[in-house]
Parts: structure tokens; C-alpha cells; sequence
């Protein structure tokens, strides 16, 4: 799927869906991934207890599959610059949650372009995950800035630098 558009990303393209099954594996795979040990991510029983059907994604996982249908598509020299999200609909296992994906804006200078993509996942009870992802697609022969690795982004706020603090 990767590259369909990177070359030269419009105002209005469609990206293509992406169909991720919702399984057990991948909602407390993600959910220890990002280090979220509450028990409604990986406890069936505790999360009907506390009134869920049974144990849902977390938005962690969800902001990372968002990012990865970005960076899919665009390439392996995409950087995401913003992932804004909400949540909606949870992702329960044995659903499956399509990604789309439509170009809102592109702005273009002398490095490449950056593409603000509004993405919708919806599963099978509603929408899962809205929002915008910023990414920027730099042009040819132009390569990340230093110390960033490509579809990481480097506009976090964090200095990870020796002597560098968190801002």
C-alpha cells in the first residue's frame, strides 16, 4: 500500500481503506506495549464487572495503527508531525475496524510537502477513532533532520539530548 500518493499528495484524494482485525492478541499485545496495565485491556471478566462486554483497545493502540496507516501509505520517509485523535466507538475483539483516510490540505516548499489527512476508523458498532494527522513528505533527495528517524516526526517537545529535559 505503501507510496501511492507520496509523490505528490492532493487536496482530496482518498487514501485506501486498511481492514485491521480486532483481535484478543491485539488489543493486550498494545495495551502492554504502551505499558497500559488496566485490567479493562486484558481481563474479560474484571472488564464486564466494570460494565464492558468484554476488554477493548486502548487509545494508544489506536493512535499507533493510525499512524501506521499514514505512514503506509505515504512511505518510509513520511514523518508524522501531529496525530490528533478521539476516541468513539470501542474496538472490541472478533470486530474489525477500517481506516480511511482523505487529504484536507497540502502545503509545499523547497523540502517536499505537508499534508494534513483527515482519518476515520469505524467498526462494526460505529466510529471507533476521528481526527487529522500532519505529515510531512520530504522531496527528493531531501532526508529527515538530523537525529530524527523517518515516520517518527521530531516536533514532539522532548529534548532526549545529554542534559536535555522533558519540556
Amino acid at each position: 500500500m505503501a507510496s501511492e500518493v507520496a509523490a505528490e499528495p492532493r487536496v482530496g484524494a482518498e487514501l485506501p481503506p486498511l481492514e485491521i482485525p480486532v483481535t484478543r492478541t491485539l488489543i493486550v499485545a498494545g495495551a502492554i506495549a504502551s505499558r497500559d496495565y488496566q485490567d479493562v485491556h486484558h481481563d474479560a471478566e474484571l472488564a464486564r464487572q466494570k460494565g464492558s462486554p468484554d476488554i477493548f483497545m486502548n487509545i494508544l493502540t489506536t493512535n499507533g495503527l493510525v499512524g501506521r496507516y499514514i505512514t503506509d501509505h505515504f512511505g518510509p520517509t513520511a514523518v508524522l508531525r501531529k496525530v490528533a485523535i478521539r476516541l468513539g466507538a470501542p474496538n472490541y475483539p472478533g470486530d474489525t475496524m477500517v481506516l480511511t483516510g482523505r487529504i484536507e490540505d497540502v502545503v509545499e516548499d523547497d523540502d517536499g510537502a505537508t499534508a494534513t489527512v483527515r482519518v476515520v476508523g469505524a467498526n462494526g458498532i460505529g466510529r471507533h477513532v476521528t481526527g487529522t494527522v500532519t505529515v510531512t513528505l520530504p522531496g527528493a533527495g531531501v532526508s529527515p533532520g538530523a537525529g530524527e528517524s523517518p515516520g517518527t516526526g521530531a516536533s514532539s517537545g522532548v529534548d532526549i539530548s545529554p542534559g536535555g529535559c522533558a519540556s
